[in-house]
């Protein structure tokens, strides 16, 4: 975390005052008090993962967003920038942005002020490293997220696969709301829940999960010339659902024999 503040004169001791409303600089913490013009420049160009361009507009944001995480929330071992953020184009709500650390922090504070900066929905995920390698292991959704990213730092997280059919059971359950609420829904609250089955389909076919391999699995199994087509409700209700509750049925019944499985072999 990083603080721009003013040297005041005091009657004995010159003071720097600092915010309560602050992230992060705990009372009693040892802080490095050095000139501005001094500050060490650090690399400023971000990595980008699968990301064949990006217009200046959001390499902008991109940058804000590493500055904010840098003064808010200080040393990290990295963050994250993914979601429907880093597609070509500007139809995307919100920004995903995940925080790679195993500092404690009110998620939701964060969240607030990261949306109040750069002017954008935010949604912000803080997770340790180990945990996260585990959930590339064993969670289709967050290979899907770190297949297409922009990150403040280099990064490589090659695992095995391992499958906890109980945690793809709660997953899959997610997306049993398009089958109930159709027509509440919008368009990309129904790509969302058809995204996340697909990833959950392929993965327990022991195929390769990413965001292009699932829009293109979504494309040939519901004869969509482009996914998107789901997030502009372009969709013939009845035609859709019948194709949609077939993967899901298929998808349920390999969890159900997959949990069963696992319990006889205990």
């Amino acid at each position: 975390m990083e603080i721009v503040a003013k040297i005041s004169k005091g009657s004995k001791m010159d003071q720097i005052y600092i915010s309560k409303n602050r992230i992060g600089l705990e009372i009693g913490s040892y802080v490095l008090v050095r000139p501005v013009e001094q500050a060490e420049k650090r690399n400023d160009k971000p990595y980008f993962y699968n990301i064949n361009s990006i217009g200046n507009v959001k390499l902008e944001i991109a940058r804000e967003i590493f500055d904010f995480i840098d003064k808010e929330f200080g040393e990290c071992e990295n963050v994250i920038i993914t979601g429907s953020f880093v597609d070509e184009g500007f139809g995307f709500n919100d920004v995903d942005v995940l925080i790679v650390s195993s500092k404690k922090v009110n998620e939701e504070r964060l969240r607030k002020k990261l949306a109040e900066e750069i002017g954008i929905e935010t949604h912000v995920i803080v997770i340790d490293n180990k945990s996260l390698i585990e959930g590339m292991a064993t969670d289709p959704i967050y290979q899907m997220m770190l297949s297409k990213c922009i990150a403040r730092k280099r990064f490589v997280y090659k695992t095995g696969r391992k499958i906890n059919y109980k945690i793809l059971d709660l997953h899959l359950l997610k997306s049993r709301v398009l089958i109930d609420s159709f027509d509440a829904l919008d368009g990309n609250e129904k790509y969302d829940l058809v995204r996340n089955m697909i990833a959950i389909y392929l993965f327990l076919l022991d195929k390769k999960v990413s965001r292009e391999i699932v829009d293109k699995e979504i494309q040939k199994i519901f004869g969509l010339e482009n996914a998107r087509e789901i997030r502009l409700n372009m969709l013939v209700k009845e035609k859709f659902l019948k194709k949609y509750q077939k993967i899901y049925r298929e998808s349920f019944e390999r969890l159900i024999r997959g949990i069963k499985n696992g319990a006889k072999s205990k």
